[in-house]
């Protein structure tokens, strides 16, 4: 046992940025006292709280997943575990043979709704990770039938409640008082019961409406349990079937991991905390208060939300709400979760979305959430552009860094078979296709050739599938990679990360050419991007052309530049003996420019482009007056100036030389 203080007690008071209110309360140890089980409690006072409110935190057991404790836990509980066994077995075969009978006897299987109930209940019995399984399906519509899709969104907050006289105890037992003496207000009944606790709705003395959550008693050894003979199952089929080459065993830690850090709301509420310091600033996102003086490791409270699940698609409308746009913030905030800072939410299903009363997305539920690796992130990053710019070779080198392939592995068979996987996109574009149609054809690929899946991947994946499944179920067209393009594009101009502008240099050159078609779609899909700012870009582009690292990109761009210049030059000379000519009587025949196709086509790019840059939001010609004067007087920009300046009169000569020679 170890004796497990609140946060607040080491964490000074934090002013919630949305109402000016204390997030977090600063408490005091005053004893140390013995409880009735053996434990020791600890009484707490908050500068804030009378004495009649101090807090009485007993002492908790570790929450930490550790799968060699458990191992050796049921190492001498047999008759326990193959109990356990059989009482899983028996009513999933009993379900099977009933789904097979079915069939036999030509009946639908698919639209039989007294099946898809059974299957509700099944998992409901089997327990909280068996309902986990359920839920990741009722977020899937192209997978999963109608009928049963009703059913399993059960699943969600409709599971069958326990008892209030339990959900009293623990808020007494993690509170210090009885629910009567720290809420004004408690429903009688939860609202709301998932796979590990149930939620009331409440009011404390202060008048704020709360949701609190009560943890289900007897949790950690169900879900233990399950665990352990998971675990011994993946392990096996490791250790025995060929075919398997990811880590099965590290998939399950990984979900071991967050499940038990579900478990403590204390870890909870610290999640929720982070989420709303990392992306509660992003447009129509909110995050609900924690309120730290009522929550321990069973019981959370938090702020209540109004709110809509976003499948309610007809009550969100009839409220004037688009659930569409909600869908494309959900998409916008998930991107930063993978993508930038790394922390994400992985369980967005359709009880943990709400639609509010004012329009925006909440998120609830904090428990499960995960952390990818800057290196991992690049790496997604570049995976993107690699697919989009049809580079198989650079994409299956970066499944060597994410992991999924060892550094030894011969990459000649895969790069044409990536090729196959993404032959649909060929001539349309990547963000037409959804990220199941790819995780599929991936999977496939994957059984063919030696890939692993490491177990940081398959919360990406299950995030990633959950919220694309809400949004098909709100609109069937939503493409998910069309959505998150812009984002994209926008990290790729901005983002001054090393392998970023290594991305970058490999999507807008091909065998040394530089590719403005490229360069237009990227400031096409970049001003798309919420938060794009077109002086960011400006500065960092400049800052970027201009050193060690931009060389390359530098030197293509002064050729291309002075390309465009000379066709410019050419066409303005060419328009200019025409009116001439015309002038004086001379013949007036409008004769091809003397500038090159090539040149002229790089001349449209730039035309196009700088159209762009006039329709991007940010650009204000008033404001870029003086910028362009700061820029001017740049030392780097000077340095550019007088590259293409030299390179252009260099041009101008030789060709003044060829034509003299010439005459």
């Amino acid at each position: 046992m170890i004796v497990k203080t609140l946060p607040p007690s080491s964490r000074p008071i934090q002013e919630d940025s949305r109402n000016g209110t204390n997030r977090r309360g600063e408490l005091d140890v005053i004893d140390v006292v013995p409880e009735e089980n053996g434990t020791q409690g600890l009484v707490v006072q908050s500068p804030e709280l009378s004495a009649a409110q101090q807090l009485r935190i007993i002492a908790q057991p570790q929450t930490l997943y550790d799968p060699v404790g458990i191992a050796a836990h049921y190492q001498n509980r047999k008759v326990q575990v193959i109990r356990r066994i059989f009482a899983v077995l028996g009513p999933t075969l009993s379900f099977a043979f009933g789904l097979w009978s079915d069939s036999k006897r030509g009946i639908v299987v698919k639209n039989n709704r007294r099946r898809a109930t059974q299957l509700r209940v099944l998992l409901t019995q089997l327990g909280p990770a068996y309902i986990k399984i359920g839920q990741a399906l009722s977020t899937r519509p192209d997978l999963v039938p109608p009928v049963y899709l009703e059913e399993l969104t059960k699943l969600q907050d409709q599971l069958p409640p326990f008892a209030n006289e339990i959900a009293y105890q623990f808020i007494k037992e993690e509170l210090g008082a009885p629910p009567e003496e720290v809420y004004a207000e408690l429903s009688p009944q939860p609202i709301a019961a998932a796979s590990l606790g149930q939620v009331y709705k409440g009011k404390l003395k202060t008048g704020e409406e709360v949701a609190v959550k009560v943890q289900r008693p007897d949790l950690r050894e169900g879900i233990t349990i399950d665990l352990y003979i998971l675990r011994n199952l993946a392990a096996w089929a490791q250790k025995k079937i060929k075919r398997v080459r990811s880590d099965l065993v590290g998939i399950l830690d990984e979900l071991g991991d967050r499940i038990f850090e579900e478990m403590d709301y204390i870890h909870e509420g610290e999640n929720a905390e982070r989420f709303f310091e990392l992306y509660g600033h992003i447009k129509d996102v909110y995050v609900p208060q924690i309120y730290w003086e009522y929550t321990n490791r069973r019981v959370l409270t938090m702020e209540w939300i109004n709110g809509t699940k976003l499948t309610q698609t007809e009550e969100i409308s009839a409220q004037g709400i688009d659930a569409r746009y909600l869908i494309e913030v959900g998409v916008q905030c998930s991107l930063r979760q993978l993508l930038e800072h790394g922390f994400f939410h992985a369980d967005p299903h359709p009880g943990n979305l709400l639609a509010t009363t004012d329009g925006k997305l909440a998120y609830l539920d904090f428990g499960m959430m995960s952390e990818i690796k800057p290196a991992q992130r690049y790496g997604l990053i570049e995976a993107i552009v690699h697919v989009v710019n049809r580079d198989f070779e650079g994409l299956a080198k970066d499944y060597v860094k994410l992991d999924f392939l060892s550094p030894e592995t011969d990459l000649t068979p895969i790069i044409p078979a990536f090729a196959r996987v993404f032959a649909d996109a060929q001539g349309a574009s990547v963000a037409e296709l959804n990220i199941k149609s790819i995780t599929d054809e991936l999977s496939a690929l994957m059984y063919e050739y030696p890939f692993r899946v490491p177990p940081y991947y398959a919360l990406i994946i299950r995030s990633l599938v959950t919220l694309e499944g809400i949004a098909i179920f709100i609109d069937p067209n939503f493409k998910v990679l069309s959505e998150a393009y812009p984002y994209v594009s926008k990290r790729l101009l901005t983002d001054p990360a090393p392998q970023l502008r290594t991305s970058l240099q490999d999507l807008l050159f091909k065998d040394g050419r530089f590719r403005w078609n490229r360069l237009e779609n990227l400031l096409l899909n970049a001003r798309k991007s919420q938060d794009y700012d077109f002086d960011l870009v400006l500065n960092q582009g400049i800052e970027f052309l201009s050193s060690e690292r931009g060389a390359f990109i530098r030197d293509k761009l002064v050729d291309e530049s002075v390309n465009g210049l000379d066709a410019l030059g050419k066409n303005i000379l060419h328009n200019f003996t025409y009116l001439l000519r015309e002038r004086v009587g001379l013949t007036a025949v409008n004769e091809t420019p003397a500038a090159t196709v090539e040149q002229q086509q790089t001349l449209e790019h730039i035309k196009r482009i700088l159209g762009i840059l006039r329709e991007t939001r940010g650009f204000d010609p008033v404001q870029l007056a003086p910028q362009i004067a700061q820029l001017l007087v740049n030392s780097d920009v000077q340095r550019l100036g007088q590259q293409i300046a030299s390179r252009f009169t260099q041009k101008a000569v030789a060709r003044l030389i060829r034509q003299l020679l010439a005459s």
